[in-house]
């Protein structure tokens, strides 16, 4: 039998008890002919500041009823990346989200980017980048490497940490939001990352990407010069207090709490096998 076989006679039962996480990305029409397209074949950044944004429900298996969401924004250029759960993708949390990462950016946002999601493509977070002075623009419809950055971040940070649980009450989004702020301590400081920056050809032809040396998003932005000295003076006290063996213990008590909380709601919204 091949492997092919073997996953083929394997899938239902895969599927039952690793069901697919739904997307709760519902498309906005309005104001999509005004806002302008960033695609993956544009000319890259080169300047930190400019965040990719994205939200992740935290439904479990079902869209039906409340559950909370978390809100991603990823610089391309650093790597930095900032997340922050709140209660719904309604205008006055997703507003607040906005605001929290506008504070705690370590560079100015010199812009913003995100999908054709209602909770981003309407009239009040529109305001509010004016307001700002903040340039908006939109991915095409159904191409996610247009915003391969953050949905990158989506799937390495949110998933992987806060699971495929349904999160609901106002006790499991303050653990979110302090799980947050470890994971964002351990991967922006803590962890190198590598970087696409050229295309090459094999021997044989084909196309290869090329990267640059590993780095941690803490220190691509140190070494771009855009920190102001107050910033760059509390990046660097942050990153001389952090002990990669507590943040890793805390992180795991705080998911044991999220799993003793959720494991139950969720068991019970999985479809039967």
């Amino acid at each position: 039998m091949s492997a092919a076989t073997i996953d083929r006679y394997l899938k239902p039962h895969k599927d039952a008890n690793y069901p697919v996480a739904l997307s709760g990305t519902k498309p906005s029409h309005i104001l999509r002919s005004s806002i302008p397209t960033r695609t993956s074949m544009d000319t890259p950044l080169a300047t930190p500041g400019f965040l990719e944004l994205d939200t992740v429900a935290h439904c479990g298996h079902t869209l039906k009823g409340e559950f909370l969401r978390t809100l991603t924004g990823t610089d391309p250029v650093s790597g930095w990346t900032m997340l922050r759960t709140i209660r719904n993708n309604a205008h006055v949390h997703v507003h607040a989200g906005l605001e929290w990462m506008v504070r705690h950016a370590p560079v100015p946002v010199a812009g913003v980017d995100f999908d054709n999601g209602s909770e981003f493509m309407n009239w009040g977070v529109i305001a509010w980048a004016d307001k700002k002075d903040i340039p908006v623009t939109r991915g095409r419809p159904y191409q996610h490497n247009d915003n391969a950055h953050v949905e990158q971040r989506n799937g390495d940070w949110v998933r992987k940490h806060a699971f495929r649980y349904r999160y609901e009450t106002e006790a499991e989004m303050t653990l979110l939001n302090e799980l947050w702020d470890l994971v964002m301590a351990r991967k922006n400081h803590l962890l190198p990352c590598v970087k696409a920056i050229d295309w090459a050809h094999t021997n044989a032809g084909r196309k290869k990407r090329v990267y640059d040396q590993p780095r941690t998003p803490y220190q691509r932005l140190r070494d771009a010069g855009v920190l102001d000295t107050k910033t760059r003076a509390r990046l660097e006290k942050e990153n001389a207090k952090l002990n990669p063996a507590r943040i890793t213990r805390q992180i795991n008590q705080i998911q044991q709490q999220l799993i003793d909380l959720a494991s139950a709601r969720t068991q019970g919204t999985r479809p039967a096998a």
